[in-house]
């Protein structure tokens, strides 16, 4: 069977102030990330149905705290707690916040090229 590890992801990206360390696996992307900032993706999601991601994920806070909006609710996960969230979420991550997560390959990708065109476009100057 595959197993990775913080020290083990093959993959290691630095977005600022965000460190995503992972690996994929049978068409799921295993992700240990760490946050030294407040993050939020509201800017990047708008580009996507109803400016929420569409992936789910599921995964298990091992620092901090997050907290994901949906249209009708807000949910917050703290240090040990485990989670699933469906589609349709806008998340919220405190600094010093570390994330063991768990989503389908295919559709974070979706989310991702979503992110790093908002990105390209910020960096550009663009709207």
């Amino acid at each position: 069977m595959p197993k990775v590890s913080k020290e083990t992801a093959s993959r290691v990206e630095e977005y600022g102030p965000v460190v995503d360390r992972r690996e994929e696996m049978d068409g799921y992307t295993v992700e240990f990330v760490s946050f030294g900032a407040d993050a939020d993706l509201d800017g990047p999601l708008q580009s996507l149905p109803g400016g929420a991601c569409r992936c789910p994920h599921w995964g298990y806070v091992l620092a901090g705290r997050t907290r994901f909006a949906f249209a009708d609710h807000e949910e917050t996960y703290e240090t040990g707690d485990a989670f699933y969230v469906p589609p349709g979420h806008r998340p919220y991550v405190d600094a010093g916040t570390e994330l063991l997560q768990f989503s389908p390959t295919e559709q974070l990708a979706e989310t991702e090229r979503a992110v790093a065109e908002w990105m390209r476009r910020q960096q550009e100057g663009a709207p």
